[in-house]
């Protein structure tokens, strides 16, 4: 009998051991530029830094990374969690070697299948979150999307319409006058029900078929459903070297936007946001701005058939606009969508670069809380210490995800990396210049919290023993 507790005393302490080994992670990784800072109330820390060119991420159900590395394919990544911003990666391997996926990434509401875009066509794969691979050829679902100029095809899976699919399509180049016209399918978001196709159906016209959620929209590449009404927002890139009046504005106009599409429950067609005859308002410091605010629409030239008038009367206005070429590249809620969050990818003509940050946006009741007029609507969290060494030697976000601990994932494809940023405290003023921009002190060495339930399992351990020595 003795020997029979003593060997359950042994493999007990022998599993206490494993658990407190497995549980033990480094995170430790620095990025070679000076560190971001991070908004009080949030810690950060770098996970992985050998990527090539990440974009689009997403989590698959069984809580490992898909990530899009653009020109490559698409690559699976696990993750040793030890809390918190302590994480590390556990193992990296390719899931679709593909050189012409360039940005978009989505799973099904189930997590059986895997959407990925070219600048032409949007795939489709059977997907395995057990094995973190994929099964048998790919189906192309969408078609007749290729242009110039931008070439991302940016793909959102909505949770409240299961099989529901939003392509965004941007334009031919900075001025795209094929936007104008609606045959053309430049600048335009669309919805595609997926789950009506089988293996032998053709693919979906994107210029001819969908439900068309908006257009006139030039460079959306952040799609997102806010979680609680179901409502599409998306977030555009607008154009640069402006001139309004022959007079040049382009540094601080025209501005970058919030636009929202309704909902997927609808049947009417979208509507025409102004692309490429106007723009929202940043900077009111313009010629004849008269008694035009930040938000609203404004035309380059002023003549009978468009002018500020024409634009502010017949196109749809932004819901919010933001600084002038910060570029922001994706948004994603949280779930009870208190909170909006965007990654601004940054300038790259601006004398004064201006992005370069992850930012959040309060909601209520499904819509921003500021007004659209507001200057001020985003509230930064995550930024460089200052801007001259971007956009090559500095943080560059792209692609967010939400883990279902709340914390924010995002690649930065001029680096090469994949991070992560959680919620300390319910406070998130913007950054102050005397934080470090590092980690928070528990994501510098073995995690606290994991430290503490280790030494817990072996107090417990040492009960155990005690115990069966009293047997």
């Amino acid at each position: 009998m003795q020997s029979i507790i003593n060997r359950q005393v042994f493999l007990i302490l022998t599993a206490l051991l494993k658990l407190g080994t497995s549980q033990s992670v480094s995170c430790t990784l620095r990025p070679a530029y000076p560190a971001p800072v991070l908004s009080n109330g949030w810690s950060g820390q770098l996970i992985y830094d050998d990527l090539d060119g990440p974009r689009g991420i997403v989590f698959d159900t069984s809580g490992n990374l898909l990530v899009v590395e653009q020109g490559e394919g698409i690559v699976h990544i696990s993750l040793n969690d030890g809390g918190t911003t302590c994480l590390n990666v556990a193992n990296k391997r390719d899931v679709i070697d593909n050189d012409s996926l360039n940005h978009g990434i989505a799973l099904s509401v189930d997590g059986r299948t895997l959407y990925a875009s070219s600048s032409d066509a949007v795939y489709s794969w059977a997907y395995d979150p057990a094995t973190g691979t994929v099964s048998g050829a790919n189906q192309t679902l969408v078609t007749g999307m290729q242009n110039g100029g931008h070439t991302t095809r940016t793909l959102m899976m909505s949770q409240k319409y299961p099989g529901m699919l939003v392509v965004s399509r941007g334009s031919d180049g900075n001025i795209d006058i094929a936007a104008t016209t609606l045959e053309y399918g430049h600048s335009q978001i669309r919805a595609f029900n997926v789950s009506n196709l089988t293996s032998t159906s053709p693919p979906y016209d994107f210029t001819t078929q969908g439900r068309r959620l908006g257009w006139g929209l030039r460079n959306s590449v952040g799609i997102a459903e806010e979680p609680t009404s179901g409502g599409i927002y998306s977030v555009e890139n607008s154009a640069d070297n402006m001139r309004r009046n022959g007079v040049e504005i382009r540094e601080n106009n025209p501005g970058e936007e919030l636009n929202f599409h309704g909902s997927l429950n609808e049947t009417a067609e979208g509507d025409n946001y102004g692309y490429p005859n106007c723009f929202a308002l940043w900077n009111p410091e313009i010629p004849d701005v008269g008694t035009l605010t930040v938000g609203s629409q404004f035309a380059l030239e002023q003549n009978s058939t468009v002018n500020d008038a024409f634009c502010n009367e017949e196109r749809v206005a932004p819901r919010l606009t933001f600084q002038a070429h910060t570029a922001p590249l994706d948004i994603v809620f949280q779930p009870n969508g208190s909170e909006a969050y965007v990654s601004f990818h940054g300038s790259w003509n601006r004398d004064d670069p201006s992005g370069y940050t992850i930012s959040s946006i309060p909601f209520s009741k499904g819509s921003p809380t500021a007004p659209a007029n507001s200057s001020n609507s985003s509230r930064v969290i995550m930024a460089n210490p200052e801007n001259s060494r971007c956009p090559n030697a500095c943080f560059r976000p792209v692609g967010l995800a939400l883990d279902g601990a709340g914390r924010i994932f995002f690649t930065s494809d001029s680096t090469g990396e994949l991070w992560v940023m959680a919620k300390t405290s319910g406070d998130t003023p913007t950054p102050s210049t005397t934080t470090s921009g590092t980690a928070s002190p528990s994501a510098t060495r073995e995690n606290k919290g994991v430290r503490a339930v280790s030494i817990g399992l072996w107090m417990y351990g040492l009960i155990m023993v005690g115990l069966a020595l009293v047997l």
